[in-house]
């Protein structure tokens, strides 16, 4: 397979590569996207580089590549997967902070919250037991606040705090954005500017993240994607374009 040309790649796939990334090298286990660019990710990741990942229909049936099922997951066997550590998701966050808190649940005081959100839903076992990663479709300082309003999912300093049953099994491989890639590759585990998608200064990430970033001294663009994966996603995966709904160029 060739490469491509950056003129020729939308900002939309940039990010399907960014977040097909996270499921390099993760073996057998379920790839549980949620998000439009994710779900294109996590399966150009099968077709291409992993293909011993688990995909799922959303619901309750382990699916091949063209959807047809494979198997029965039941919800009980689900949760296995989950606690045993088999199992890579890629979370939304309404907030997230420097160390990874991830926030799903309110905005505001508990006591009285501007706003309800979804709740905590599955996020602490989820931070807890298996890989746990975040995909932001729109990379504010609304989104990237200095501590979340309250913890959903748990960050390095929450579990570490928790001690050793909490960090046992903890990490959160990358936290993708319209701007670029995050993770926590520092001594205290707070979060790095990893890649920048092309055309994306260091300093804008920086403006529209409310802490301060640990931002290398040469930060690496988002890998070009290939020619057979640009294909990949434009007739095979993502015909309609949804993609491009999800993170406008």
């Amino acid at each position: 397979m060739t490469s491509t040309t950056t003129a020729t790649v939308t900002r939309a796939e940039y990010c399907v590569i960014a977040c097909a990334e996270a499921w390099r090298d993760n073996g057998e286990v379920l790839a549980s996207p949620m998000g439009t660019v994710p779900a294109i990710g996590a399966r150009l990741a099968k077709r291409t580089f992993s293909p011993d990942l688990l995909l799922t229909d959303g619901e309750a049936t382990l699916v091949g590549l063209d959807g047809t099922p494979e198997g029965w997951l039941p919800y009980r066997q689900h949760l296995a997967m989950v606690t045993g550590g088999r199992r890579h998701v890629m979370m939304g966050a309404s907030q997230i902070d420097r160390f990874g808190n991830q926030n799903i649940s309110c905005i505001g005081d508990w006591q009285q919250p501007s706003r309800q959100l979804l709740g905590v839903r599955g996020a602490p076992v989820n931070t807890l037991n298996n890989p746990t990663s975040y995909w932001v479709p729109k990379h504010s300082t609304r989104v990237f606040v200095d501590k979340v309003d309250m913890v959903s999912g748990v960050g390095y300093d929450s579990a570490a705090a928790a001690g050793p049953s909490a960090t046992r099994y903890h990490r959160i491989p990358r936290v993708v954005t319209n701007l670029g890639v995050l993770d926590f590759d520092t001594p205290d585990h707070s979060m790095r500017l990893a890649a920048r998608h092309p055309g994306v200064t260091a300093a804008q990430v920086q403006e529209a993240t409310d802490f301060a970033l640990d931002i290398p001294e040469d930060v690496p663009y988002t890998r070009e994607p290939t020619s057979g994966e640009l294909r990949l996603i434009r007739e095979v995966i993502d015909p309609e374009g949804l993609r491009d709904r999800e993170v406008r160029a």
